[in-house]
């Protein structure tokens, strides 16, 4: 019991180190971010694709943590977090920022309808992507800075 109490303890001080850290590089955390919400296309992309089986769980988690990714993403933006870390994000973003955070609530507005009217299988799951695609590219094409 002594030793549950000390992991469950360390692993909490771990997260309030990671959070403090994360606080100090709005960098990170957007890209923190961006993977999960990258992850839970992913998911969708492979049931869509026939490369995975229609899952009803996978589709509702993969839906949920994009609604609710997004309605925070656009808060890690402060001013003077155009710099610092590798980032692809625009100075466009700085200068739209209305744009950016109306691109942002539209990915999530779909993403929850879609969740609310949950696709049932794998035609349904790329119809969904089919929307969500279109909200990301989007703001990709708008506020991302292409890689070298």
């Amino acid at each position: 019991m002594k030793i549950r109490a000390f992991m469950l303890a360390a692993a909490l001080a771990g997260l309030g180190v990671t959070a403090v850290t994360a606080a100090d590089e709005p960098q990170a955390v957007r890209q923190q971010l961006m993977k999960k919400v990258g992850q839970a296309a992913g998911a969708l992309n492979g049931i869509a694709k026939g490369e995975k089986p229609y899952d009803a769980e996978i589709v509702k988690a993969s839906l949920t943590t994009i609604s609710e990714t997004v309605k925070v993403f656009p808060n890690h933006f402060p001013a003077g977090s155009e710099t610092g870390l590798e980032t692809e994000a625009s100075p466009k973003i700085w200068e739209n920022m209305d744009d950016f955070k109306a691109k942002a609530a539209k990915l999530g507005t779909d993403a929850s309808t879609l969740l609310a009217q949950l696709p049932s299988d794998q035609a349904g799951v790329g119809a969904a992507l089919g929307i969500l695609g279109k909200d990301c590219s989007s703001c990709h094409e708008s506020y991302r800075l292409k890689k070298d």
